[in-house]
């Protein structure tokens, strides 16, 4: 029995085997090589091998999601198969005498960098695609294809380096029981879904080497921040004692399923869930969630590799909409950038991206991308109640441009005779200090405020929330966040306006009674959280 600790992300106990998750790329290293021809013919039969699971790819995305969606595999068999791309890695090979993993590596990185630096913008997306076939190659060659989770039966405490979004995002939620990454930070991506998910996590774990525990069994008590290793029979025991009295509880919360969230005084608040995707919304609907707060748009460009198209979009919202029938539904514009790096998006590299071209700033800029997004979500407005919500704001005059585009794309749509909703609530995101302190300017021009503590905090504290390191420096609670809050939640009434808070703090119980006296009119948490949040407020005069 090994126990390993690592920083909670969400509490929780589970008990299942480990899977270790393996990225190809980190799998290759340079290797010299005697045979070339043979390191050759590996080639040639793991391309025809990647073909075969592509066109597996395709036929199951035909079903599933249609053929201009499963299209993409189609064309990723014709560049895995182009000939230049194949003779570049066989002359690598040849002419260095290094393993096929290496060359197909370098193969990928140099025609990646080639079609990222053509002026084309159809050839510069090709770059992601480039990546993702020598990525697919690479695992075929390298034999770890058991590192995707179609193979995984029942549910795994998933094991990990680190996660990205992207890779967070495409996974198979069904199957993971819980989450434990050796870095990362309690403010990552993957701390986040684990929250929307309900599912233990652990973060930033001391682990030596990840591979040495794969399909191991083991326990994983998120609140105490352990990971225990091939338990003992009478540990496992009493941990399956925990689960049951944590069911219990489970059960006492849900006889909260439709009571109004509403303290002892009669104030009512708008108790709304945090989600990512489509399927995240069954996780809120579940909790008995009043309505989405913050639905993460930016995940629709995660999980491609090239940008969704206006229909694509319009489809996904239609369709977010609909499932929460009158409920109001807020979905923020591409918070791309910092931490959430997209290929095809082809940013520069910064020193410091948490500070840099992210979010409305690549919005503003990019203004033909903005006004795809607009499109699909005033189009989509028609079929529920929807509000759109701007993230990243530091000025006065960012709004003044979103609603000029705004006015543009409105007319676009009335010219072309495309419904569109023409009354949907706008609002924007308070997640820096200076929008908290001009906020009284700010308020006289949306409909709403919400707070996005996550990034105000970091902003405020001049601490990067994917630092590790500062995790015990970093004070969720410090008088100064608070304070804008506050500011932020005065403004904000002075104007007629409403305000919530949709980051990871409104879920703190310790600070939900305050929240209340602030006046925040809405708490938007992870869905898991919903339940324990309404029992407290319940509770409050």
């Amino acid at each position: 029995m090994k126990e390993i600790i690592g920083k909670s992300v969400q509490a929780g106990i589970s008990i299942a085997k480990i899977k270790v998750y393996k990225k190809a790329g980190e799998l290759v290293t340079r290797t010299k090589i005697s045979d070339v021809q043979s390191e050759i013919a590996r080639v040639d039969t793991a391309i025809e091998k990647t073909v075969e699971q592509l066109q597996a790819l395709y036929e199951k995305a035909l079903d599933t999601v249609g053929e201009d969606s499963a299209a993409i595999f189609e064309v990723h068999q014709m560049m895995l198969q182009d000939e230049d791309y194949v003779d570049s890695i066989k002359n690598i090979i040849d002419s260095e005498e290094v393993n096929a993993e290496y060359a197909v590596s370098v193969t990928g990185d140099n025609f990646s960098e080639m079609f990222a630096s053509m002026d084309d913008e159809y050839m510069q997306a090709r770059s992601a695609d480039v990546k993702d076939i020598s990525a697919r190659l690479v695992k075929t060659l390298s034999g770890t294809q058991d590192t995707d989770m179609s193979e995984v039966t029942g549910k795994v405490i998933l094991l990990a380096d680190d996660l990205s979004p992207s890779e967070t995002i495409q996974m198979d939620k069904s199957k993971i029981a819980a989450f434990v990454t050796a870095n990362g930070s309690v403010t990552s991506h993957t701390a986040i879904l684990a929250r929307t998910m309900n599912i233990p996590a652990l973060v930033n774990a001391d682990i030596d080497n990840i591979n040495l525990y794969d399909g191991m069994d083991a326990i994983i008590d998120g609140g105490l921040g352990k990971l225990i290793i091939e338990p003992t029979a009478e540990l496992s025991a009493k941990y399956e004692t925990k689960i049951l009295e944590a069911e219990k509880q489970k059960k006492l919360l849900l006889e909260l399923k439709g009571k109004p969230t509403i303290t002892l005084s009669g104030k009512k608040i708008n108790l709304y869930a945090n989600v990512g995707n489509i399927g995240d919304i069954a996780y809120a609907q579940t909790n008995d969630a009043e309505g989405i707060g913050l639905f993460r748009s930016e995940f629709i460009y995660l999980g491609k590799n090239d940008y969704p198209t206006e229909e694509e979009q319009f489809q996904i919202y239609k369709q977010a909409v609909q499932l929460m029938g009158k409920k109001r539904i807020i979905i923020r514009t591409c918070d791309i950038g910092a931490d959430k790096q997209i290929d095809y998006f082809n940013l520069d590299k910064e020193d410091n991206p948490a500070l840099g071209f992210r979010a409305i700033r690549i919005c503003l800029t990019r203004v033909d991308f903005f006004k795809t997004q607009l499109r699909a979500l005033f189009r989509a407005g028609v079929y529920g109640n929807l509000s759109i919500m701007y993230p990243m704001i530091v000025s006065l005059d960012e709004i003044k441009k979103i609603k000029t585009i705004v006015a543009e794309v409105q007319a676009e749509l009335e010219e072309q005779q495309i419904p569109f909703a023409k009354d949907i609530e706008q609002g924007i995101m308070i997640e820096t200090p200076a929008a908290a302190i001009i906020s009284d300017v700010l308020a006289k021009e949306v409909d709403f405020f919400s707070v996005g503590t996550n990034d105000l905090t970091q902003y405020t504290l001049a601490m990067d929330r994917q630092n590790a390191k500062l995790d015990s420096l970093y004070d969720k609670h410090h008088p100064a966040i608070l304070a804008l809050i506050k500011m932020a939640a005065d403004n904000a009434h002075a104007n007629g306006n409403w305000i919530g808070i949709c980051g990871e703090l409104g879920a703190d119980l310790e600070l939900t009674e305050q929240f209340i006296n602030m006046g925040i009119d809405e708490l938007s948490v992870s869905p898991g959280a919903i339940l324990s949040i309404r029992e407290k407020i319940r509770q409050l005069q």
